[in-house]
């Protein structure tokens, strides 16, 4: 601001005096009117560039700042239009891939994919959730590939791990444990008093879950620790990384990329 300020002074200055220092006081020559016009021309390019550049912040913050939020707006949608056609590219070589040792929630051979990043410690993940419930009971032509982003360290790992691990033992009791955990409150505010017992109390509530579920909960626990559990995990994060995917819930539907919770009718448009 300080040097707008000081180069506006100069222009004006330079318009004002710029005259005087060429050619004297004697007669202007042709060369002389010239120079005088193109000094002129300078300062009061300088003049408008400082008077647009003072009085812009004040036209965007305190006449019009809704211009702002346009401008932002735009940029975001320009944004996810490109992203957007990068991973329309991307999940059409990679389909099968990007599935990996995920559960699958809904039509497992449906035509329609919808890709899923959450957590079950998160609450929108937790509202999306219920409105692709909704979709699924509608539809048998979608299915959701249930990509579980283990991001909250004790209150993510154990279900995470729980849901991918099902899915050895059988896709439906997967799909069920996955809708027990993010129907149900799997930890209390009991269990979040003593922190170094978190994980062991978690656990332990998953397991009931699993049992609820149908699952063998021997064996759940030994694959829960298993080379097809970290593989899965590992997908998830690469897949996570190449998106950009920064927090859940994360949708990928057909071709188009949601942060955040989406409603209902949101879902559905984008299947169309």
């Amino acid at each position: 601001m300080i040097w707008t300020l000081l180069i506006l002074v100069l222009a004006i200055a330079l318009y004002v005096f710029g005259g005087k220092f060429i050619g004297g006081n004697k007669k202007s020559s042709g060369l002389d009117v010239v120079i005088h016009k193109g000094i002129n021309a300078v300062a009061i390019i300088l003049i408008a560039g400082c008077v647009c550049r003072l009085f812009t912040p004040v036209y965007l913050v305190d006449t019009n700042p809704a211009i702002l939020q346009e401008m932002v707006q735009k940029m975001q949608a320009e944004q996810e239009q490109v992203k957007s056609k990068e991973i329309r590219k991307y999940v059409k070589k990679h389909m099968d891939e990007m599935i990996g040792d995920a559960p699958i929630a809904g039509n497992v051979d449906a035509k329609n994919t919808i890709f899923l990043w959450s957590d079950y410690s998160c609450p929108y993940c937790r509202r999306v959730h219920s409105e692709l419930a909704r979709v699924l009971a509608e539809r048998d032509d979608v299915r959701v590939v249930l990509k579980n982003f283990s991001i909250h360290g004790a209150l993510s790992d154990a279900p995470a791990k729980a849901v991918i691990a099902a899915k050895i033992q059988d896709n439906a009791k997967a799909a069920a444990l996955d809708k027990l955990l993010m129907d149900k409150e799997y930890y209390t505010q009991d269990d979040m008093k003593n922190q170094a017992k978190l994980p062991e109390k978690i656990h332990a509530n998953v397991m009931k879950f699993a049992k609820e579920a149908g699952l063998d909960t021997k064996q759940l626990e030994k694959d829960m620790e298993g080379e097809v559990v970290q593989r899965e995990l590992q997908n998830v994060r690469e897949l996570a990384q190449r998106f950009e995917i920064s927090g859940t819930p994360f949708l990928i539907i057909g071709d188009q990329a949601f942060p955040g919770a989406i409603p209902y009718s949101r879902i559905v448009e984008a299947l169309k």
